[in-house]
């Protein structure tokens, strides 16, 4: 067969696969990125491919990508230019709880009890679907997703044993969780701050950090702007430090307020 000809027969059998189908097929190959797999109906080569994350959750990769073993998993993706079906193990070993995160959408309000707090971030026992196969919680919200404001530990925002309600943000595959934001339920300090705010405005406020660009300055309650070092004195200035120190106080401007990637700079200059 003239690699046209099996080029189309590739194309044509992968028309005939959905992402959510279930395929069968042997594992031909294993690799450190992960295991090629000979789909049931095409034994030409191997066109299902099976990352390292996507094989279970419950167990190591090295023990379920065994050449020659029979294995089932659900369509993440086809492509039919490079001729590859991603597949998900994980999928098909734990079909409840893929299920469950399948049917989430981004926006729902899930409530939960806060089980496990971690250097990586927060597990939530969801009240809803079934538990996880290995973590603490089918929920899980990253330091970022935790608090609007600054925070040294996660201890400082939640609790073990109390009580949330979080936002669901995505189903990620790979660890089959409900990644969830608690921030998202309340406003953003930023926004409510900034919506009275006017540029040319002046502010006072305490310098809370040094970069070699310039200094933030806190003008509010977990509310800090960026003086840079053109706007730190009318005269050149070769480092931050050379005019102004952690903890002193500066009456400043507003010069731009940037609502979208939430950004206020400032300027001591123009004062």
């Amino acid at each position: 067969m003239g690699d046209a000809s099996a080029g189309q027969a590739v194309r044509r059998f992968l028309a005939t696969i959905q992402v959510g189908d279930v395929c069968h097929g042997t594992i031909a190959a294993v690799s450190r990125s992960g295991m090629s797999v000979v789909l049931d109906g095409f034994t030409d080569r191997p066109l299902g491919t099976v990352g390292p994350l996507d094989g279970s959750w419950r167990r190591r990769f090295a023990d379920v990508a065994v050449v020659g073993q029979r294995v089932a998993g659900e369509v993440m993706a086809v492509d039919l230019d490079a001729g590859r079906v991603r597949l998900s193990m994980a999928a098909t070993e734990n079909p409840e709880l893929w299920a469950f995160l399948k049917r989430l959408r981004r926006g729902e309000l899930l409530s939960g009890t806060v089980a496990a707090i971690e250097r990586f971030g927060v597990f939530v026992a969801l009240d809803e679907g079934p538990e996880h196969p290995v973590f603490p919680g089918v929920g899980f919200i990253t330091f970022p997703e935790l608090s609007w404001r600054h925070f040294d530990a996660a201890s400082d925002v939640v609790a073990i044993g109390q009580r949330v309600s979080c936002e669901f943000l995505q189903f990620d595959t790979w660890n089959g969780e409900a990644r969830l934001s608690l921030r998202a339920m309340e406003p953003d300090p930023f926004l409510v701050f900034v919506e009275g705010i006017a540029v040319g405005q002046r502010l006072s406020g305490r310098v809370t950090k040094l970069v070699p660009f310039g200094v933030f300055v806190e003008v509010a309650d977990g509310i800090a702007g960026l003086v840079r070092l053109s706007e730190l004195s009318s005269v050149p200035v070769a480092a931050p430090e050379d005019v102004v120190q952690v903890g002193d106080r500066l009456t400043v401007v507003v010069t731009d307020v940037d609502r979208e990637r939430r950004r206020l700079s400032l300027s001591r200059r123009q004062t």
